[in-house]
């Protein structure tokens, strides 16, 4: 299992659009993905509604995991798409 937190840098937080795009880096990974927020909420992170449930804004930290054969590989990506400041 590969862990990291990470502090999302998305300009509007987490709504709907960006959630959207969430789901579809998770998806393209085998892993089981999990995000979890502060409050210590976890959600898979391939769920739309899962993920708009945390109701993440810009500069919250959640912690990913990943369990699985490309485990690091969707860490990594899931990182660098929160990472963003689009």
């Amino acid at each position: 299992m590969t862990k990291k937190e990470i502090t999302i840098q998305l300009a509007n937080g987490l709504e709907a659009r960006p959630v959207a795009m969430l789901v579809q880096v998770a998806s393209q990974f085998v892993s089981e993905i999990h995000v979890e927020s502060r409050g210590g909420k976890n959600v898979n992170a391939k769920s739309i509604m899962g993920m708009m449930t945390l109701g993440l804004l810009t500069g919250e930290t959640v912690v990913v995991s990943a369990d699985g054969a490309d485990e690091a590989e969707a860490v990594k990506r899931i990182e660098r798409y929160l990472s963003t400041s689009n």
